[in-house]
């Protein structure tokens, strides 16, 4: 099984423009990925006219939360060759394939985050970093995107082929990680498709309106979202559909695998995610803990936790392994940021690859180099 870097895309300009190119750029990627989340929704039993119906639900909802999404999204579709309604579903999969879901071992995401604060850090900047777990098939459909704003600051996120964001950081010094989460409110109300509310806030130029962005958007399904600035601050908020829930740094590190921790949230809600990744566990444990038994901290001891292999093949850094419903998953991609110097560096597959390619907002070459 090959690790290839993940293709970076660069864009710039007005949404129509933007999204031809994305689409153009990435075409290849987008279908791959197209054809196995509708091989996924085939096997859970939704039918074309089901899904159909849901898309255009998501679709309405993108439209509501802002016009130039709606338009990004429509040109990607254009520019790789597809319907509107298929991207639609690339960046609702979430909302959708948990409506289709038969039971808990149908699990959505895993992913292990953290994040380092200055006053633990060797050289005093904040770090954060990520191993997204999820259906091995997306190492052959990420992609990296650089964005040049018109009217707000530069941008990188990895995300899948189509994705208007999943994770990343921007000229603003926000970075931001997800990680999946699960409770009985899921699916009860309508809300915006994840992605979306990613995008917002990683092009926002101020921190607290990227905060107002995760609390107040309605969603209808849970979700953690890890934010950081490069000045000094980090926060997790456990968002249910309707409210959210803030945990801040313990002792300069914050840790958040796929499980509710904050007590009020417990107060109020049930995880209905935790039987299908009981794993997230020990996984939150043994990065706190391994980055609580060090000081000072930098990016190879950022790296090192997120390497672990404990309980392998359901660990921290993952190898592809079935899962509970069959499909093969492992830790797609290792994230790492950092902020302050507008730096990416992901490794594809790292429980069997421990290369690493830098991508920078400043426009210079990236370069793919072995662990640090």
């Amino acid at each position: 099984m090959t690790a290839e870097p993940f293709p970076l895309i660069e864009l710039s300009g007005p949404p129509e423009i933007r999204g031809r190119r994305y689409g153009a750029g990435a075409v290849d990627r987008i279908r791959l990925g197209l054809r196995h989340y509708r091989e996924q929704l085939g096997r859970l039993g939704l039918d074309p006219g089901a899904v159909r119906h849901a898309v255009r639900r998501q679709l309405a909802a993108i439209g509501e939360f802002g016009d130039a999404y709606a338009a990004e999204i429509r040109a990607i579709a254009e520019g790789a060759g597809v319907d509107t309604e298929d991207v639609v579903l690339l960046n609702a999969r979430t909302e959708i394939l948990r409506q289709a879901r038969r039971g808990p071992e149908e699990a959505s995401d895993g992913c292990t985050g953290a994040v380092l604060m200055p006053g633990v850090t060797r050289d005093g900047r904040l770090l954060h970093g990520q191993n997204w777990d999820w259906k091995v098939e997306c190492a052959k459909t990420a992609v990296v995107l650089r964005v040049r704003q018109e009217h707000g600051p530069d941008y990188l996120t990895f995300t899948e082929a189509g994705g208007l964001a999943r994770s990343g950081l921007n000229a603003a010094g926000i970075g931001l990680t997800a990680n999946n989460l699960e409770c009985e409110r899921d699916g009860t109300t309508e809300g915006v498709p994840l992605p979306l509310i990613r995008r917002r806030v990683i092009e926002s130029a101020d921190l607290a309106l990227a905060l107002h962005a995760v609390r107040t958007t309605p969603k209808s399904a849970s979700n953690n979202m890890m934010l950081s600035h490069a000045g000094g601050f980090a926060v997790s908020l456990e968002c249910a559909p309707d409210e959210s829930f803030a945990l801040l740094p313990e002792n300069g590190v914050l840790v958040h695998a796929n499980h509710w921790l904050s007590a009020a949230a417990l107060a109020r809600l049930r995880d209905t995610g935790l039987d299908a990744t009981p794993d997230s566990l020990y996984r939150q444990d043994r990065v706190r803990s391994r980055l609580a038994a060090e000081r000072p901290l930098d990016i190879a001891d950022l790296q090192d936790a997120l390497f672990d292999d404990f309980g392998s093949p359901w660990s921290v850094c993952r190898p592809p392994r079935q899962g509970l419903s069959g499909n093969l998953t492992a830790t797609v991609a290792m994230v790492l940021l950092d902020p302050a110097r507008g730096e990416m560096r992901i490794a594809p597959l790292p429980a069997i690859n421990r290369r690493f390619t830098r991508y920078r907002l400043d426009g210079t070459p990236t370069e793919t180099t072995p662990l640090d």
